[in-house]
């Protein structure tokens, strides 16, 4: 247990290097750039891999920043680095993308696709292209696939759910909604994050999606405590959803990195 807190910290110790880091210079071990030309545009991000990724078949996690953010924000808040030093980690940048009236409506501010029929499909060009590079390097996990994010990240998390479904495990998306696309899930295992005082994704509309996903993998009525702030609702088919309902506002909070990781853990593709 000590020698994984150490090398825990020694990790999360390299990512806060490289969320200093500037261009130039080499990068920690384990920590790797990743650009990519898509449609002649370039995208940018890092990831963690550990040295046993290279022969050992390895969970893969995917995490989106919310609207306005960046790959550095996405690592600070959700550290899956940290709390799951085995798997893959992955941040990646958004592109400049109205964020709606209330919220930069001139799309000035980076951030993510919400719907599979704007904007030639760029970001979920990303997904597929990152998720084939990981694999041409690594022993990517093909039942282990997971996919998280904040805000318009949620809402990412969830377009990703319906259109690229088959190769995810389970989702954990924050502060989000389903969107339009609702009827295109299948279900999943699923966690879904919200605060009570949410006033930019109003927590009655997040209330209106758990409800709906509950009923879409089959859960029960009952639920059974599963960690801070969050109650796991069993299914029958194996699909089954877990609410973390915090007391904060729009803030992601400091207790969810941990529940969403062993939600993930415990949650593999069958």
């Amino acid at each position: 247990m000590k020698a994984l807190s150490i090398r825990c910290l020694a990790i999360a110790a390299c990512i806060a290097l490289i969320l200093r880091a500037q261009d130039a210079g080499s990068l920690p071990e384990g920590v790797h750039r990743l650009t990519l030309t898509i449609d002649g545009t370039e995208r940018t991000g890092f990831y963690y891999a550990p040295a046993s990724a290279k022969s050992t078949p390895t969970p893969l996690v995917f995490v989106f920043h919310g609207h306005g953010g960046s790959a550095r924000n996405a690592a600070r808040q959700f550290q899956m680095h940290r709390e799951w030093p085995e798997a893959i980690s992955v941040y990646l940048n958004g592109l400049p993308t109205p964020g709606g009236a209330l919220v930069d409506p001139e799309g000035k501010k980076p951030g993510w696709v919400i719907r599979a029929d704007t904007r030639e499909n760029r970001d979920l060009k990303l997904f597929d292209a990152v998720l084939a590079q990981l694999k041409g390097e690594y022993q990517v996990d093909p039942h282990r696939i997971h996919v998280t994010g904040h805000s318009n990240g949620g809402y990412f998390t969830y377009l990703l759910w319906a259109e690229r479904g088959d190769v995810i495990a389970s989702v954990a998306p924050s502060a989000a909604a389903v969107g339009i696309f609702a009827d295109r899930l299948k279900p999943k295992p699923a966690l879904h994050l919200a605060g009570e005082k949410d006033a930019l994704v109003k927590y009655e509309w997040q209330q209106r999606t758990m409800e709906a996903v509950r009923k879409l993998d089959g859960c029960a009525e009952e639920s059974q405590a599963y960690g801070p702030h969050t109650k796991l609702y069993p299914s029958a088919g194996g699909t089954p959803f877990a609410a973390f309902i915090h007391p904060g506002a729009h803030n992601f909070s400091a207790d969810a990195p941990a529940v969403i990781v062993k939600f993930f853990k415990e949650h593999p593709a069958k």
